[in-house]
């Protein structure tokens, strides 16, 4: 099966211009996987198994986020 995988990244800064000249403070969310597509691994290929041609795993992990922080000074 094919693969569909959407990452995504949103920022916002704020300035702090006020306590340092070009100091400011960067919030950041990343996605990955972000609208959490399964992506499927591949079929049991054991011909005496009795789960042959079945599909048991995900190919890529489900919908990781996270979150950052970064002061620049």
């Amino acid at each position: 099966p094919s693969s569909k995988i959407v990452n995504m990244a949103l920022f916002k800064e704020f300035p702090l211009a006020g306590l340092r000249e070009g100091m400011r403070l960067e919030f950041r969310l990343e996605a990955f996987n972000a609208f959490n597509h399964p992506n499927f691994g591949p079929a049991d290929t054991a011909l005496g198994d009795g789960s042959f041609g079945t599909i048991t795993s995900l190919a890529t992990p489900t919908r990781e986020v996270q979150l950052g922080l970064k002061l620049y000074w």
